[in-house]
């Protein structure tokens, strides 16, 4: 199987940065998409940021500017550096991941993973 594990989370006062990390983990043949969601109380998971195994990105266009998605495909890693930070922000982010996975008969399978989620709380 395959797991996602999330770090970094915090508190942290409007202005200031931090740095999400998740490690993918398990019978792992191929990462596709890799990104973070979030959902603050009250609303929808919604798209912060995710990179294709190419290298292109797509941003949310409230965090355009203020947050990087660095990706480190040997290491089945990405982070997301978030900068500028202010209290809508704050929410529970989720590492997103599109597997694929190839069995002991060479049959590939295809799913998608989340995280157990870690929370950003942004103070004003």
């Amino acid at each position: 199987q395959v797991q996602l594990v999330e770090s970094g989370g915090g508190l942290v006062q409007a202005g200031g940065s931090l740095r999400l990390s998740c490690a993918a983990s398990g019978s792992i043949f191929k990462i596709n998409n890799m990104g973070w969601y979030r959902q603050a109380p009250g609303k929808q998971r919604e798209l912060v940021a995710a990179m294709t195994s190419s290298g292109s990105t797509n941003y949310a266009d409230s965090v355009k500017g203020r947050f990087t998605i660095p990706r480190d495909n040997a290491k089945n890693t990405v982070s997301l550096q978030m900068n500028s930070l202010k209290p809508e922000d704050t929410a529970v982010y989720y590492c997103n991941a599109n597997i694929t996975r190839r069995d002991y008969t060479f049959r590939y399978y295809e799913n998608t993973y989340w995280g157990q989620g870690t929370q950003v709380t942004v103070s004003s």
